[in-house]
């Protein structure tokens, strides 16, 4: 270290030295001196060449520049103020309303079916239209002896209806007619091993059995059309009707109600009346029959609660001297313990069923026509308690669980006529007659629906029954049981099918129940059958399965299909009346 510092002082000490020379001579005179110690020779020394190929990118850049400028000269046009019309709100284009339709179509058994729908077009005035519908059936059925026997009917049904629209309520009427026939094709119950030879063989054309049922009505309604429950709202309906079906065998009724409400200090206060008078001939020596009642209540709900009380007090005189006084509690409470999800209900209520011939027959048309139809006594439900849970299920469905309990009083049931009489058509098996008894009936009801995807949705319901009954030991044809599950699939309104499938269970029916003190016992359709005998059947467990399609060709065409019955099960809708098998039909329906 001491070594390097001491040279580079020397080298400091010498680099000074010429300069101060110098110094000196210019001081003394300009004296310059060249020493030459060789010759002059330039040389250029060797060096390494590079090669490369030259750059095609070119690295210049452009920048535009440049610079304007705009002078703006405002510009006053003439112009002249106008009223602007007020802005008006107008509502989505309604859909384009069809007049009517034509429904057509056929099926096996020679079964036709013709609708049509005629109506107007879209007024502010009111409205009117015509409805027409028939459907028939020209089959045959064998009997449990092997007979094959025409088991046909025919339903026609004709209305003619309009409106009137009012400032602040509407009236509607109408006119109908409906007509039902039927072919009591049930009439021989024996086969030809137990043939009993206190009857007479019998074999009836189609007019012996033939059974028109006919219903000319007119009605009329004026009712509110004010949405405000603040002001009174009403509603009142007047009718006629007049039923026949034999010569001499009629029934004319006509009658009014009315319902009136308002909203009173939050309540939701109103009554309901009601008057039925009917008319019969003198042959059936009836008296006149009516029934009056009236149905005071009161409302009240919120969002998470609801209640109803009221009450009915009804008059009925049937087939009695006097008349029954009936007195009905009307009284229900909803609660929503989830809202949307849970709701709780409950009532207790009362009604009474009028057993009116044109009631009876869409039951069991195939009644003893000895005007037996017009003296029914009417079913008086005295008490109804009822409660149940209903809401969303969930799944973007909803479902509904409820039971009941009623005490029944003249609760109607049917049974076979088999007597000794080889003379009247009415002794044949194919004609019932009404029997009555007080009947308690419990009732377990449970349903849910819902979508199961954009296409495809679902319903199913099931009941349970419990029957106890004062004087029958059963219930006749009433099943224990009954289910329904049905699945609908529609793909964008093109393409429309469907199918269900319903069951119910065991049935039990009677023949000659309405005799006295005879003999009951278990028996089937092959055992002989004593006329003037009780005898009691035991119908099977039946299963259904329906399938039905719709094929939209356009708004205004559409294609359909429905199968019925597809396992071809044997059915007996009553005792000894088997009903027709599997059922195919086609068709179309046109817009017009």
């Amino acid at each position: 270290m001491l070594y390097r510092n001491l040279i580079i002082s020397v080298l400091i000490i010498f680099s000074l030295l010429p300069a101060n020379a110098q110094v000196k001579k210019k001081e003394t005179g300009l004296k310059r001196e060249v020493t030459l110690y060789n010759p002059y020779k330039p040389s250029l020394p060797e060096s390494k060449k590079m090669s490369f190929l030259p750059d095609l990118n070119d690295t210049s850049k452009v920048r535009p520049y440049f610079r304007y400028d705009v002078r703006t000269t405002p510009f006053l046009p003439e112009y002249t103020i106008s009223p602007i019309k007020a802005a008006s709100l107008l509502p989505d284009p309604l859909p384009k309303l069809y007049k009517g339709y034509i429904n057509l179509g056929v099926g096996n058994y020679l079964t036709p079916l013709a609708e049509v729908s005629i109506t107007n077009e879209r007024s502010k005035k009111g409205s009117i239209g015509f409805y027409g519908r028939h459907f028939s059936s020209n089959g045959k059925v064998d009997l449990d002896n092997g007979a094959m026997v025409f088991a046909g009917y025919m339903d026609n049904d004709v209305s003619l209806f309009g409106s009137k629209f009012f400032r602040n309520n509407i009236l509607k009427s109408s006119v109908d007619f409906s007509q039902k026939v039927r072919y009591a094709y049930g009439y021989s119950p024996f086969t030809t091993e137990y043939f009993n030879p206190l009857l007479m063989d019998f074999t009836p054309g189609k007019g012996d059995i033939r059974m028109r049922y006919n219903n000319l009505g007119a009605k009329a309604s004026l009712s509110s059309l004010t949405l405000d429950s603040t002001r009174l709202s009403y509603k009142f309906d007047v009718h006629y009707n007049y039923f026949y079906n034999e010569k001499n065998l009629f029934q004319h009724s006509a009658g009014f109600s009315g319902i009136v409400s308002k909203s009173y200090e939050g309540l939701y206060i109103g009554s309901g009346i009601n008057y039925d008078y009917y008319k019969l001939p003198d042959s059936l020596l009836i008296t006149p029959k009516y029934i009056f009642s009236i149905s005071p209540f009161i409302k009240k709900s919120s969002e998470k609660w609801s209640y109803k009380l009221g009450i009915e007090a009804l008059l009925d005189r049937n087939i009695t001297a006097t008349a029954r006084f009936h007195v009905y509690p009307d009284v229900n409470i909803r609660l929503n313990v989830v809202p949307s999800y849970v709701s709780f209900f409950a009532g207790l209520s009362g009604k009474l069923d009028k057993n009116e011939p044109s009631a009876i027959i869409s039951e069991n048309p195939y009644l003893i026509r000895d005007g037996s139809l017009f003296k029914l006594p009417n079913t008086s439900h005295d008490l109804v308690i009822s409660s149940g849970l209903k809401g969303n299920n969930g799944l973007g469905g909803s479902y509904l669980v409820s039971a009941s309990y009623s005490v029944i009083s003249n609760m109607l049931f049917y049974s076979n006529n088999v007597v000794a009489d080889s003379v009247k058509v009415t002794s044949r098996g194919s004609y019932f007659s009404a029997i009555t008894d007080d009947a308690e009936v419990l009732n377990v009801h449970a349903e849910i629906s819902g979508p199961i995807n954009d296409k495809l949705s679902y319903f199913g319901a099931g009941n349970l029954y419990k029957y106890a009954l004062s004087k029958y030991e059963y219930a006749w044809d009433k099943p224990g049981w009954d289910a329904k599950l049905a699945l609908k699939y529609n793909m964008r309104d093109k393409i429309i099918a469907g199918i269900d499938i319903s069951a119910q269970g065991k049935r039990r029916e009677i023949v000659n129940g309405d005799l006295q003190n005879l003999l009951i016992k278990e028996a089937n359709t092959t055992v002989p059958i004593n006329p003037g005998q009780e005898y009691m059947f035991q119908m099977p467990c039946h299963i259904n399965l329906n399938i039905s399609a719709e094929y939209r060709y356009s708004k205004i065409l559409s294609f359909w299909m429905k199968l019925n019955n597809i396992a071809n099960n044997r059915y007996y809708e009553w005792a000894f009346y088997p009903s027709q098998g599997f059922l195919f039909m086609v068709g179309f329906t046109y817009s017009l």
